[in-house]
């Protein structure tokens, strides 16, 4: 029952912070985007290459893992290894990453909640390991754009899958600025706007006019 005396400044416990969430990659791999199809794939790319440059500077766990990395389908993205360089991922055979125990545990060691998860496919890489860890209590927050299924229905229909199974969606765009939440947090605002103007499009363009033509921190 909502109680008007109870009515604070005070964000929701709902929401994604440093020190609740952990970053899930999911086989972002050459094999995998071969046949990705729901959308671009260079726009897939450059989401995911935002989404772990957020990680990296909100000091967000990362895990990152493949799928049969050596016999079929291939190393990390180059792109989001390099955000990482002395992050080994964890390799697999199994399709739902959450049957892996070195995975799990890797996951569990963070200590953390919320899961942010993105990979490819969709339909299978992303859905199986989102409703295993939801069952186990975990909260899912699923980004829709740094994943990609094999057509459009097959990434579609498994987001509606997690959905009505509990998780989260997402974009790449909203997590960073979640994380952020507040202009006046000065020790991330710098990466944040070189984040943005490097990988948010029309949006880091608009930061560099305003930067260029108002001054250093127009742009919040």
């Amino acid at each position: 029952m909502f109680d008007v005396t109870q009515v604070h400044a005070a964000p929701s416990a709902d929401l994604l912070t440093p020190d609740n969430s952990v970053m899930l990659f999911v086989d972002h791999q050459p094999q995998m985007f071969f046949g990705t199809g729901s959308g671009d794939r260079t726009a897939i790319i450059n989401s995911t290459v935002g989404l772990a440059k957020a990680a990296r500077a909100f000091g967000v766990p990362a895990v990152l893992t493949t799928v049969a990395a050596e016999s079929f389908s291939g190393p990390l993205l180059p792109q989001l290894a390099a955000v990482f360089p002395d992050r080994k991922p964890i390799d697999r055979t199994s399709m739902n990453a959450w049957e892996d125990e070195a995975l799990v545990e890797a996951v569990r060691a963070t200590g953390r909640k919320k899961i942010v998860l993105s990979g490819l496919w969709t339909e299978v890489c992303l859905v199986l390991p989102a409703l295993s860890a939801l069952e186990q209590g975990y909260e899912v927050y699923v980004v829709t754009d740094a994943s990609g299924g094999v057509t459009p229905a097959a990434h579609e229909h498994a987001l509606q899958r997690m959905i009505a199974a509990g998780a989260v969606p997402v974009t790449w765009v909203q997590v960073l600025l979640e994380l952020q939440r507040d202009w006046a947090r000065q020790d991330t605002y710098g990466a944040v706007m070189e984040i943005v103007k490097e990988h948010a499009g029309a949006y880091g363009l608009g930061v560099v006019y305003a930067q260029t033509v108002i001054g250093a921190h127009a742009a919040g």
